[in-house]
């Protein structure tokens, strides 16, 4: 039995080569075959690209929060030397006029310290001089031995 039904599978199957279907079936389903892996190629390549447009738009949302960031801190930057400016000036003018009055108070020390080296010259001038007439005495009056 089993003979024959192998047999009846045979010659069904020559039946249907000899007839064109099986081929016609192969082609087929070669076809279907050929189709799916094409889809399978686009869905690779669709998802390959998935990624890299994921992260260029991930790149370009980054690149675009950033420059809001720097415009952000360029306008806090404005705003705090705005802000700051009067202060600034105000110091400026504070340090400017202590730099002044310490000028004007190192010119005060200089004069004074010009006014009391000329003092001490003169007091030097002054003992020179009574050194020099007292020497001028003593060498003027007779020596002591030659009175007697």
């Amino acid at each position: 039995m089993k003979k024959l039904i192998e047999f009846g599978k045979k010659a069904m199957f020559y039946v249907r080569v000899l007839s064109g279907y099986e081929e016609r079936r192969i082609r087929s389903y070669r076809l279907q075959l050929q189709q799916r892996l094409a889809q399978a190629e686009q869905k690779k390549a669709a998802i390959k690209k998935i990624p890299e447009q994921v992260i260029l738009s991930e790149v370009r949302r980054m690149v675009e929060e950033m420059k809001a960031l720097n415009k952000k801190l360029e306008d806090t930057e404005a705003a705090i030397d705005d802000y700051f400016k009067p202060i600034d000036k105000e110091a400026e003018i504070i340090m400017k006029v202590q730099l002044e009055g310490e000028e004007k108070t190192m010119r005060e020390m200089v004069q004074t310290m010009q006014k009391q080296a000329l003092l001490e010259k003169a007091e030097a001038e002054q003992i020179a001089n009574a050194k020099q007439k007292i020497q001028d005495k003593s060498s003027a009056a007779p020596p002591v031995d030659q009175v007697r």
